[in-house]
């Protein structure tokens, strides 16, 4: 089980991102190593997993949630959060409600395993690998500020990665300027 080990460099490089004191959702969140940092980082965390013992592990943090989220309801429904965290899961179905789970402002911060990942290693299972631009697709509606595809030398694995935010309010449409055509 995970829990102590460093926070994935993509979780770090993006969490500055998040609003100040906002409420951070990590999901299939295992043993906490994303929850501890983003806590030690003054956010308000929750966490959700299917393990009892992963999310007892995190006991003192803060909201912890026992849920099988392939198989049951979103437990988060009409919730909002600062961030939601998914680092190495992968459930396409889910991927509306952690749009939806984003407050105005709020970062979808996701990292996991894609296509090419069969060559060097485990999840090698089509199902468990995202297809190219797959996680691109998912955010559309979101302002994409990082998305990368590829190869990752230490460990060898593929994954495809975004940062992504729920803008804070419709883009407003700037005044047409310029000459009306003469009467």
């Amino acid at each position: 089980m995970h829990g102590t080990e460093t926070p994935s460099d993509w979780v770090r490089r993006w969490a500055p991102l998040i609003p100040s004191g906002s409420t951070v959702l990590d999901v299939a969140c295992g043993a906490g190593r994303h929850l501890r940092w983003l806590h030690g980082l003054g956010h308000p965390v929750v966490g959700v997993d299917q393990s009892a013992q992963a999310l007892d592990a995190c006991a003192g943090l803060g909201e912890m949630v026992r849920a099988d989220l392939e198989s049951g309801p979103w437990p988060f429904a009409g919730r909002q959060f600062g961030a939601v965290v998914v680092t190495n899961y992968l459930w396409r179905p889910l991927w509306p409600a952690l749009v939806a789970s984003l407050m105005p402002g709020g970062v979808l911060v996701y990292e996991t395993f894609a296509r090419g990942n069969e060559t060097v290693g485990r999840p090698a299972r089509a199902e468990f690998l995202l297809a190219p631009g797959e996680l691109l697709h998912a955010c559309a509606g979101l302002r994409v500020v990082a998305y990368e595809d590829g190869f990752l030398p230490d460990p060898e694995r593929f994954v495809q990665r975004i940062a992504a935010v729920r803008e804070l309010a419709e883009p407003v449409t700037p005044p047409r300027y310029g000459l009306s055509p003469a009467a």
